[in-house]
C-alpha cells in the first residue's frame, strides 16, 4: 500500500514538473521556446491526432494556456472584441466576455495574443481597448485604451477632417492602416505595452488596478512591434522597434529607432536610430552578449546591433552586421544553439523558411520548396513545429547544414474570401497566427477555426 501511495505522488509531482503553460505571446520566456519533452518524432501518414476543433471568428490572434485553460481574444467586426476561454482537454467554451468596439481594417478580424497569471487576463484590441479581466469572475478588472489616452485618432469612427468611413484605408486620422496590434507583457505587477500613441511610446500599468506607473515620450513612428526583455549586463532592458518614414516619390526612407527602456522606471538608457522598415512587426531578439538582432519584412532583413555600458554608466550601441538575405514580415525568428530561423516570405520575396548564423551567413532557404510565408514556429525538445502561412503544419529538425522535415500534414483551411486589398496579398489562406504549445497539446488556428493537435507521445 505504502509502495502505491509513493507511486501516485511521483507520478502527482512528476506530471506537475513537465505540465507547462504558454501564458503569453511566444510562450514562457518570450522566445518561442517551450521546455516540454517526449514531443512525437513521426507522425502517422495522416497527421497527428486533432483532439478537438473549436468555431472562431477571423484574424489573426493567437491563445495563451495557463492552468489548463485556453484564453483566445476573438472577435466580430460588426460587434466588438471577445475574450473566450476554453477547456484544453476537450474544446469546452468555459465562458467569454464580449465588449463595443465596431470597425473593420484591411485584413480584418483579431490581431494580438493575450498575457495570463493566476488572476487575471490581460488583452489589448485593434482599436486600443486593453482589458484586465478576472478569470474566476469573468468581468473586468479595470480598462484603459492604449491608443485614445494618449493623444491617438479612434479608427473605428469617421474622420471629420476626410470624410472617411470606419475602417476606411488611410482615412481615420493618425490611427495606424492596420490597427493595433500589441501584446501584453507582464513584469512584476506591471503590464508594460507599447501605445506608440502621439503622446506616450510605451507605457507600463500596474497590473492589478491600471493606473499609469510611466509612460516614456513618443519614440517614433508607429509601427506593429510589441516590446520584449532582453539581458543587457545581466540587467532587464525593455526593447522596443519604432517604424521608418518618408520614402515617397523616390526619396530614401527616414530611419526607425531601437530603443532600450529601464522596465521599473519607464527611463530610456540608449537608442539606436539607423533601422530601415516603414512595417516592423517581429520583436528584437535577445543574441546573448549584450547583441540584439532586429528584423522586418518587405525585403528589408535583418540587422545586428551591440549595446555597450560605458564607465560613466551610460550606453552606446554599435552596428554589427545587416543583411537583405534574412528576415521575416510577421513573426519574430528563433534564436536556437546559435543559429537564427525565420520564415522569410514577403510581398515580393519567397525565400521560406531560412537559417542564419551569429555573423550573418546565410546558411540555406527553402525558397519556395516548401514556401513558407508569414507562418509560426516553436522549437520544443530538440524540434521544430512550424506552420507555412497556409495549410500545413510541419515537424522538423533544426539543423543548419540542412533543411530537414520530418513530416507535415495539412491541417488549416481557406477562410472567407476578403476587401480586394488583403485578398491579392494574403490570398484566401492568412493563417498568420502564432501558435500555443502546452501540456502535449498545440493550438493551431485558421480563419474559421483552432484546433488542438497531440504532439506528445
Amino acid at each position: 500500500m505504502k509502495k502505491l501511495f509513493f507511486l501516485i505522488l511521483i507520478l502527482f509531482f512528476s506530471s506537475n514538473i513537465f505540465a507547462q503553460d504558454w501564458p503569453q505571446f511566444m510562450g514562457p520566456n518570450r522566445n518561442s521556446i517551450s521546455p516540454e519533452t517526449g514531443i512525437l518524432k513521426t507522425w502517422p501518414e495522416s497527421g497527428p491526432e486533432v483532439l478537438w476543433t473549436v468555431d472562431i471568428g477571423i484574424g489573426y490572434g493567437g491563445p495563451v494556456v495557463k492552468d489548463e485553460k485556453v484564453y483566445l481574444l476573438d472577435r466580430d467586426d460588426e460587434v466588438g472584441d471577445i475574450m473566450r476561454c476554453f477547456d484544453i482537454t476537450n474544446g469546452n467554451e468555459l465562458w467569454s466576455y464580449s465588449y463595443d468596439a465596431e470597425g473593420s481594417v484591411m485584413f480584418p478580424g483579431s490581431r494580438s495574443v493575450p498575457a495570463v497569471d493566476d488572476k487575471n487576463v490581460y488583452s489589448c484590441g485593434p482599436y486600443g481597448d486593453l482589458f484586465c479581466i478576472d478569470v474566476n469572475m469573468h468581468q473586468p478588472v479595470w480598462r484603459v485604451n492604449v491608443w485614445t489616452d494618449f493623444g491617438g485618432d479612434p479608427g473605428n469612427v469617421p474622420s471629420d477632417d476626410t470624410g472617411g468611413r470606419p475602417g476606411e484605408f488611410g482615412r481615420n486620422g493618425n490611427f495606424p492602416t492596420w490597427a493595433i496590434s500589441q501584446c501584453p507583457l507582464l513584469y512584476d505587477d506591471l503590464l508594460i505595452i507599447a501605445s506608440q500613441a502621439p503622446e506616450a511610446g510605451v507605457v507600463a500599468y500596474n497590473k492589478n488596478t491600471g493606473e499609469v506607473k510611466w509612460k516614456t515620450p513618443n519614440l517614433g513612428l508607429t509601427g506593429y512591434v510589441s516590446p520584449i526583455l532582453v539581458k543587457i549586463d545581466g540587467n532587464d532592458h525593455v526593447v522596443m522597434v519604432t517604424a521608418s518614414g518618408g520614402g515617397r516619390g523616390g526619396q530614401p526612407l527616414d530611419p526607425g529607432n531601437v530603443v532600450g527602456i529601464d522596465p521599473l522606471s519607464g527611463k530610456v538608457l540608449w537608442e539606436f536610430s539607423n533601422w530601415i522598415c516603414r512595417i516592423p512587426v517581429p520583436s528584437a531578439i535577445d543574441a546573448g552578449d549584450n547583441k540584439l538582432l532586429i528584423t522586418g519584412g518587405y525585403e528589408l532583413g535583418a540587422l545586428m546591433i551591440q549595446v555597450e555600458k560605458k564607465a560613466d554608466g551610460s550606453y552606446v550601441t554599435n552596428e554589427l552586421f545587416r543583411t537583405e538575405e534574412f528576415g521575416d514580415q510577421t513573426k519574430t525568428p528563433i534564436l536556437y544553439n546559435g543559429y537564427f530561423y525565420g520564415e522569410y516570405g514577403t510581398n515580393n520575396k519567397r525565400d521560406g523558411l531560412s537559417c542564419m548564423n551569429m555573423d550573418g551567413e546565410i546558411m540555406w532557404k527553402t525558397k519556395r520548396d516548401p514556401d513558407f510565408n508569414k507562418g509560426s514556429i516553436i522549437i520544443a525538445d530538440g524540434l521544430m513545429l512550424a506552420t507555412d502561412g497556409s495549410k500545413t503544419l510541419y515537424l522538423i529538425e533544426p539543423n543548419p547544414n540542412e533543411f530537414k522535415p520530418l513530416a507535415s500534414a495539412e491541417l488549416l483551411g481557406e477562410g472567407p474570401e476578403g476587401d480586394s486589398m488583403s485578398s491579392r496579398f494574403g490570398g484566401r489562406t492568412q493563417n498568420w497566427a502564432p501558435l500555443a504549445l502546452a501540456n502535449g497539446k498545440l493550438l493551431i488556428r485558421d480563419q474559421s477555426q483552432m484546433k488542438c493537435i497531440k504532439v506528445v507521445e
